[in-house]
């Protein structure tokens, strides 16, 4: 029977196509590896689990990693987070139950394993460093074919010519360009990057301007409670998920500070500055978009924050933008401000 975390971990590794398929069933097996979403079971291709590979090293069956995210860990993770546990004695006692062992003495002592990290911090700053002002590249003409031509305290963004991109750990690595953005924490540290790996050939309409890969969105570094920010907050702000959606809404209220979260989870976990009064919730039209405002709003609540949601006539406001505008644009989000707010952050 195994005794500690890293028996369990081996035995499950030797079962990790069946493991997957138990406990990561929104996902399939693609190659050596099997695709899903993320460790919690989501829909997707973002994550890989290798299914096959060395006992030891960095090739072990079992190990995976999530590219959106940068996070990684092994088979134990994955049934920790799929099935919603906490405490480690439940999570050795759902993989002995999976591997059909029997259950571990009662005056056994078990250690919790050490959590696994979520990414490196420090090489998303040297990639940060690495690369250059926006201007005049292709990630500027990305942004203007999005309708976001006007770019105030925009020095979150930078532009790598070729930047690494592997679409699973055991192919060689591609290069393409890249939007890459800064992921700073509220005292303004870079904690990650969030890459767009933008078509260096032009700009296909189908595409969008991004690079023509299965993941052209991809982010590293610890995210949570984070965000790309545009500005320096005080009582006032903005946060929503995508840059874009972002940068579309600075295009009418330039002065406002704002912030990314790049998804609508890390929506939800965002951290907010301890200033704050009021705080505007820029909603996408989907149903995670709208839980994540929901969510965020009772936090700020809580917290005595003011939480008035922004809400796109389209999907996001990026596609206002694009679909009806500028003046459209300032128009729809003009009546959904506080009336001080109006004449703090509007021109014209």
């Amino acid at each position: 029977m195994p005794h500690d975390a890293a028996e369990l971990t081996q035995c499950l590794a030797r079962e990790a196509e069946a493991v997957c398929r138990r406990y990561l069933s929104n996902g399939r097996r693609v190659g050596n590896y099997w695709q899903v979403g993320d460790v919690r079971n989501t829909a997707g291709r973002s994550m890989f689990v290798r299914l096959r590979g060395d006992e030891s090293g960095k090739r072990v069956a079992g190990k995976w990693t999530d590219a959106a995210t940068g996070e990684h860990g092994d088979l134990l993770d994955v049934i920790r987070e799929s099935c919603g546990l906490a405490d480690f004695r439940q999570v050795a006692a759902e993989a002995r139950r999976f591997l059909n062992l029997p259950r571990p003495e009662p005056d056994s002592k078990r250690q919790p394993r050490a959590s696994t990290p979520t990414g490196s911090h420090e090489s998303a700053r040297r990639l940060f460093a690495m690369s250059r002002p926006i201007k005049g590249t292709i990630a500027e003409k990305y942004l203007h074919a999005r309708a976001i031509t006007v770019l105030p305290g925009s020095g979150s963004l930078r532009f790598h010519p070729r930047c690494y991109y592997r679409p699973v750990s055991s192919e060689p690595a591609e290069t393409y360009p890249a939007m890459i953005a800064a992921v700073t924490d509220l005292d303004g540290r870079i904690t990650g990057v969030h890459r767009t790996y933008l078509d260096p050939e032009g700009f296909d309409r189908s595409a969008g301007g991004k690079a023509p890969i299965d993941t052209p969105r991809r982010a590293m570094g610890r995210l949570l409670g984070n965000a790309v920010r545009f500005g320096v907050a005080d009582d006032v702000m903005a946060a929503g998920e995508g840059i874009e959606t972002m940068l579309s809404l600075r295009c009418v209220l330039p002065e406002m500070p704002m912030a990314a979260a790049l998804s609508a989870a890390h929506l939800r976990a965002i951290l907010l500055p301890p200033k704050l009064r009021r705080l505007y919730i820029v909603c996408d039209d989907d149903l995670a978009g709208r839980s994540a405002m929901e969510s965020l709003g009772a936090r700020a609540h809580t917290n005595g924050i003011e939480a008035i949601p922004l809400s796109p006539r389209c999907g996001d406001f990026n596609e206002d933008l694009r679909s009806f505008g500028v003046d459209a644009l300032r128009a729809a989000v003009r009546v959904q401000l506080a009336p001080m707010d109006v004449a703090r952050f509007m021109k014209s």
